[in-house]
């Protein structure tokens, strides 16, 4: 089980997605250092804000599956969410399509029946995402005077996004380059994938079998004894969850991979015809280069050798010039 750190927090953060797994993997972890819950939600908070819009939802799906689990084990992180809720909904909400409000609405209900926070405070979060469809003066936008000359520039621009989308070759080979690179990225980041780490397989496979076979727990005979094992079977249950967390996320990586992988071959084909057409194309142009070339020699070939016309002149004087024709000696 990794040791909390605002670094490690922050990292887990970046790597949440919206699948169940990944919510309640983290959720756990973060129960587990409720001791931190302070410091736990001012980093969620403020990395929620970070956060792209399609991700924020699920900032608040991963607060949600730690409030309610953590109940039981003490009242740390209710308290110290209720602090950042408002604002958390506020900034979420005004970011959001009605879909998602939908979404965020259905989870204030459900807080409010499980009786999670008061009815006075659902009240105050519903009215943050009610309040987030009118625009706040600092976000309206502002009338900006252009020059003559910068309006020509964005009609010019706007003219020209066709050509540079479709007919510039050099957008069609940073495209190429790009996917190559990610391609290469992607088949990198799988080499310290979870299914190669060796260490905590290992820590899997050590576990004691008290753990794993509830027929054991008979022979638990005083208290010590059950909450040592108690403790145990809570960090083993963290350290599965977090590894099947991450074989889960290895398994989406995989299959992103095997998509990229598919449009990787596609770009490629695409670019063998086209390139298959282009030499074609450059063939003929040789073909055509070629025979006018030996056309234009044949042709100077033909042509007479001025040098070996006779001497026309016969020896005569050279006729005069106009000086001399003008001369009054």
């Amino acid at each position: 089980m990794s040791s909390f750190s605002e670094s490690a927090l922050e990292k887990k953060l970046t790597e949440l997605s919206s699948s169940q797994q990944s919510v309640q993997t983290l959720s756990l972890w973060i129960i587990h250092h409720r001791k931190h819950s302070g410091l736990i939600v001012k980093v969620w908070h403020r990395e929620l804000k970070k956060a792209k819009s399609s991700r924020k939802l699920t900032f608040l799906y991963l607060a949600n599956d730690v409030i309610q689990n953590s109940k039981k084990k003490g009242p740390e992180f209710t308290k110290d969410f209720e602090t950042v809720l408002v604002d958390a909904c506020s900034h979420v909400a005004r970011e959001a399509d009605d879909g998602c409000k939908k979404h965020m609405e259905r989870l204030l209900n459900i807080w409010k029946e499980r009786a999670l926070y008061r009815a006075d405070f659902i009240q105050q979060l519903k009215l943050a995402i009610e309040d987030s469809n009118s625009p706040r003066p600092s976000e309206e936008k502002k009338a900006v005077k252009r020059s003559y000359h910068k309006i020509q520039e964005e009609e010019d621009d706007d003219e020209d996004d066709d050509y540079r989308s479709n007919a510039s070759p050099r957008n069609a080979d940073i495209s190429a380059t790009q996917l190559t690179e990610d391609l290469v990225k992607a088949l990198q980041d799988l080499e310290n994938a979870a299914s190669g780490d060796a260490a905590v397989r290992q820590k899997i496979a050590s576990l004691p079998q008290e753990v794993q076979d509830v027929s054991l727990l008979e022979q638990i005979g005083d208290k010590e004894a059950a909450d040592k094992l108690s403790k145990t079977v809570d960090e083993a249950c963290l350290l599965l969850a977090e590894y099947n967390g991450r074989l889960a996320a290895e398994l989406e990586d995989r299959r992103q991979l095997a998509r990229m992988l598919t449009e990787y071959i596609n770009s490629q084909r695409e670019a063998l015809m086209e390139r298959e057409k282009k030499l074609e194309e450059y063939k003929q142009k040789l073909a055509r280069v070629t025979q006018v070339r030996k056309e234009l020699k044949s042709h100077i070939q033909s042509l007479p050798d001025l040098s070996l016309l006779p001497n026309v002149t016969g020896g005569l004087a050279p006729l005069p010039s106009a000086g001399d024709l003008f001369s009054t000696d």
